[in-house]
């Protein structure tokens, strides 16, 4: 699965979901591309949980991991899965509530300038040939269309030290960089 494109602010080889986890831009920039990474339950790949919680659907019963996320309200424009699928959960044009607390070369609210791409896998595991592949012809499309450098490409870590640590030490940088 390679992504083809981006039309209307949504790439066309994602499998679209709809979430009232988002709001309206402040303003149309669009400069910053912050990488995390996510498993529900912890550990755990594949099934619907991710998307449940992005898009307020989650019943947190079901499992003790889950317990925790009651009445979160958080999403990602992207998911990644291991398997290469890319879901999309927020338009580009809009902000999805990926990134919290967090600030990037002295700017505040990076969710009003960035977009946010999860990747399915830990902060402390490795990520699968599949997903660097789709990655990088993600990255490729959404630095294109919005004229975002390569150096804005950043881990949820650099943009708020200290209270995460995704993509973490698993996410190999340098190997994303050649596919550049």
């Amino acid at each position: 699965m390679v992504a083809e494109g981006i039309s209307n602010h949504r790439l066309t080889t994602a499998v679209h979901f709809d979430t009232l986890h988002q709001n309206p831009r402040p303003t149309d920039e669009i400069s910053l591309i912050v990488l995390h990474c996510i498993s529900l339950p912890a550990g755990h790949f594949g099934g619907h949980y991710i998307q449940d919680l992005f898009t307020g659907e989650l019943i947190t019963d079901v499992h003790r991991d889950l317990a925790d996320l009651k009445g979160e309200r958080v999403s990602a424009h992207l998911l990644i899965r291991r398997d290469g699928t890319v879901l999309q959960f927020v338009p580009f044009d809009q902000s999805a509530w990926h990134a919290g607390a967090s600030e990037y070369q002295g700017r505040t609210q990076c969710n009003d300038f960035s977009l946010g791409i999860e990747l399915e896998g830990t902060d402390q595991g490795l990520f699968a040939s599949k997903q660097y592949e789709q990655l990088v012809e993600v990255v490729r499309a959404l630095s294109a269309t919005y004229s975002i450098p390569f150096e804005r490409v950043v881990g949820h870590s650099d943009i708020a030290p200290g209270r995460k640590s995704d993509p973490g030490p698993g996410f190999d940088w340098q190997r994303f960089k050649a596919g550049f």
